[in-house]
Parts: C-alpha cells; structure tokens; sequence
C-alpha cells in the first residue's frame, strides 16, 4: 500500500512515554512523545523559508504528554501536547515516515538508494 493511501486505524497511549498507531495496512507504530513533539512541522518549530528545525529535543520537557488528537480532514492530526503547544499537522504520510521501527528504517533505506 502506498504510504500516502495509508490511514490510522486506531492511535493509543501505550504507556507515559509512548503513542502507538495502528495502520490500515496492520502495521503498528510506536513513538516516544518526546521525540514526536520536538519533530512537530510547524511554523513555530521549523523555520517556513530555510526549513531548519527551531527547536530541539532539548527544548521539550522530558514528560510531555499528547493530551489530544484531533482530527484535520482525512489526511493528518492535530496533536495538543501538556506544554500547551498545538500548532503542529501531523499528515500521516508524515507519521508513518517517522516510525523508527526496523522495518520502516530499512524501508526508507532502501528507497534511499533508489
């Protein structure tokens, strides 16, 4: 299934740290909300004209939470985080590029090379 025809089927809160989505084409992500708020594509996190990320893992407090998911369209999520941060569209095709498991890393390894 193309990446950019896959759906979020479920997402969860695995434990304090840690978001899952399950995929419409069964494949299960795990993410540790830290890294996904400092991955946040906004404007107040990626400068617009350079593209360079303004903030950094360092910046994020080290027990943030993702207190809702809200829904934009059929294409991405709006993530509201306990640091009040909210501006971030999360597209799917977005989401399913920074699963970190081993599959999805050889995955975009492999179309790297292509």
């Amino acid at each position: 299934m193309a990446a950019d025809k896959l759906m979020p089927v479920e997402m969860k809160k695995i434990d304090d740290e840690t978001l899952g989505i399950t995929w419409s084409d069964g494949h299960e992500s795990r993410y540790v909300m830290r890294i996904l708020r400092a991955s946040c594509p906004c404007a107040e996190c990626v400068d617009e004209i350079t593209g360079k990320r303004i903030i950094s893992l360092d910046d994020v407090p080290k027990h943030i939470q993702a207190v809702e998911a809200r829904p934009v369209g059929r294409y991405a999520y709006q993530i509201v985080w306990s640091d009040r941060h909210d501006t971030g569209i999360f597209t799917y095709k977005y989401l399913r590029a920074l699963c970190g498991c081993v599959e999805c890393s050889a995955a975009r390894e492999e179309n790297k090379d292509q």
